[in-house]
C-alpha cells in the first residue's frame, strides 16, 4: 500500500538522474515495484531514490544485476529503509567487496606477465585463466561475459 501520493516516473527521473527507460528497465527486471494511481498512472516511493541511487553504486562496484536484485530484496516493501536495513546490506556486501580488492591487487601484480586484453584464450594465462580453466565455459572473454572463475 503506497505511503504518499508518490512519484511519478519523470520525478523519479530528475531526482535519480536516470532516463526514464532506464527506470523502466529496473522495473521489469524487480528493481522496483510501482503502484498504479487512480487514473492508472505509474507512482513510485521516495523510498525509490534511495534503491535506484543504491543500484547505481553497487553496478560502480561490479555487482550485476542479478545480485543487485537479490540484495534489494532484503529490504523492506512499504516503507523507507532504515540506516539498519542498510548496514545490514551493506554488511553482506563485504564479501563482495574483499573479493574484489583481491582481484583488483593481483592484476595490478600480475599486470606485467598480462597485457589486460580480456581475451581468456591463452592456455597458459597466469593471471586469468591458467590451465585454460575457462574453456569449459565456451568460447570467448568468458569471464568478462559473466562467467565466475570459481564455477
Amino acid at each position: 500500500m503506497p505511503t504518499s501520493d508518490g512519484l511519478p516516473i519523470g520525478a523519479l527521473s530528475r531526482r535519480t538522474g536516470l532516463a526514464v527507460s532506464a527506470i523502466r528497465h529496473y522495473e521489469k527486471l524487480g528493481l522496483l515495484k510501482p503502484w498504479r494511481n487512480a487514473g492508472g498512472q505509474r507512482r513510485y516511493e521516495r523510498a525509490d531514490i534511495r534503491r535506484l541511487s543504491f543500484v547505481m553504486i553497487a553496478q560502480n562496484l561490479g555487482l550485476s544485476l542479478t545480485e543487485i536484485r537479490e540484495v534489494l530484496s532484503g529490504l523492506p516493501g512499504g516503507r523507507t529503509p532504515t540506516p539498519e536495513d542498510w548496514t545490514r546490506i551493506s554488511e553482506g556486501l563485504r564479501s563482495h567487496l574483499d573479493q574484489r580488492i583481491r582481484t583488483l591487487e593481483k592484476l595490478r601484480d600480475d599486470l606485467d606477465g598480462c597485457i589486460g586484453c580480456g581475451c581468456l584464450s591463452l592456455p597458459r594465462c597466469a593471471l586469468y585463466n591458467p590451465q585454460d580453466r575457462a574453456a569449459r565455459h565456451g568460447a570467448g572473454p568468458r569471464y568478462l561475459m559473466g562467467d565466475s572463475p570459481e564455477s
